[in-house]
Parts: structure tokens; sequence; C-alpha cells
């Protein structure tokens, strides 16, 4: 594959989603610099997941590290402080009467990406890479295509400059999205995400199960767990057939 010469800023939380599309980045960009945001999560274990994780895909996957730029956190406590959430408050986990769960924080995406392309423009980056997801998924609305590409036309009007917002994931099941980042990475892709990314609600490392560390039984370690085995019985399947 040929590298496109453009610089892209990935929105880089340390989970599963987010180092799939790191990886996805880096097979394509000539350079990608990686972007986290610190605001009150209740799982704020993945801001130092995310700095192992990228120590690791520069270790193992050298032909990336060399593309590998500068990591970026930026507080953004003020969103944690008005969100009133599962995500940043002790509370438990269930849908609310809008039919959306109670970890949505409204306006995360949104304001993720605007900083993010901020950002992009003082690093002369053009493009922005997110996991936004509507397949598999709570139903954020800020995870949609249709949210995506409105705002991708919105900062580009704002910043008089072409921004490209990139959702590799958008249209993948969990289940795809594992067997991607085995297409990208190989088996090393998966057992590093397996071990080092952190996707739990709850905050929880715990035990390493085969699909990672969690919980097991929040929204985000269900989806991941199923998604898993999903993929690994269609290999299975795959492997039968031939």
């Amino acid at each position: 594959m040929m590298s496109d010469p453009r610089t892209a800023v990935v929105l880089f939380s340390g989970g599963q989603d987010s180092t799939t599309c790191l990886a996805w980045a880096l097979e394509r960009f000539a350079r990608v610099e990686t972007l986290g945001f610190d605001y009150g999560q209740r799982h704020r274990i993945e801001l130092d997941c995310r700095l192992t994780v990228r120590d690791e895909l520069a270790r193992q996957f050298p032909h990336w590290g060399v593309k590998l730029g500068e990591d970026h956190l930026l507080d953004l406590a003020l969103l944690g402080q008005i969100s009133d959430c599962a995500l940043t408050d002790e509370r438990a986990i269930e849908l609310q009467a809008n039919g959306l769960p109670n970890t949505f924080v409204p306006g995360r995406n949104l304001l993720f990406l605007t900083f993010a392309a901020t950002l992009a423009y003082r690093r002369s980056a053009s493009v922005l890479v997110g996991g936004m997801c509507e397949t598999d998924y709570s139903g954020y609305p800020d995870c949609r295509d249709n949210t995506l590409k409105a705002l991708q036309v919105a900062l580009s009007l704002g910043l008089g400059a072409p921004m490209t917002v990139e959702t590799p994931l958008m249209f993948l099941t969990k289940a795809q999205t594992w067997a991607l980042a085995e297409r990208l990475g190989g088996a090393a892709l998966v057992d590093l995400i397996g071990e080092h990314t952190h996707t739990c609600y709850l905050g929880e490392r715990g035990a390493r199960h085969d699909w990672g560390h969690g919980c097991g039984h929040c929204p985000a370690c269900a989806l991941r767990r199923a998604g898993y085995a999903e993929w690994r019985a269609s290999l299975l399947q795959d492997a039968h057939g031939a």
C-alpha cells in the first residue's frame, strides 16, 4: 500500500477500537500523532494504558514506529463536570427514558473532534481518525456517520482548510474489528490489544480473559467479549470449510 503523505491525528483512548484505528492510520499515513482526553472518566486507567499501547506498537511494529509522532493529552475536566452520566459518576449503568444508556456523554465526540481539529491545524495535519461506529454500538447519536460527515464539513469551513474525518470502524461489527486488527498486524496485534488496551467502563483490569482485561459485565466488556467470540468462531468455521 502506498503511503498517504498527509499527517493524521488519531483520537486515541487506549481502548480496542482506537488502537485498531491507530494501526490502520499507521499503515496508511506518512506521519501519525495521537490525542487523548482526560474528562474525569470513571475508567481513567485507560489514560495509563494508552502510553503502554503506544510503546508496544512502536516496539513490536518498527515500520509503524518510525511513523508514530507525538502524543498529546488534553484536560477536558469541564466536560466531566457538566456531563452527569455513568461514565463520570459512580452510578449503575442503565437505560434512560430516551432510550440511550446513561453512559452517553452529551457532546463528547463533537468536542473531541473540534479540539482535535484545532490541534491538527497547528500541527499541519489534515486528517482526523476516530473509532466511532454505528453498527455494534449503544446508539450514541455522536457516533453516527451522518453526524461525523456534517462535522467534517463544519470543521473544514470553520478552519478555512480541508479537514478529513476518517472512521474506519463505522460500519464494522465488533467481530469485524477484531478481524481488521488481525489483517493489519496479525496475531501480534491481536495479542497486544488483548493484553494492553482498556475498554471496561468500570475501570477494572482484573483477570486476563481471552478477549482482554475488564469486569466482563458492563456494556463495553460484553460487546468486546461477544465480538471476540464471534470472530474466533468464524475463524474455526473457515478452517473447517477449507
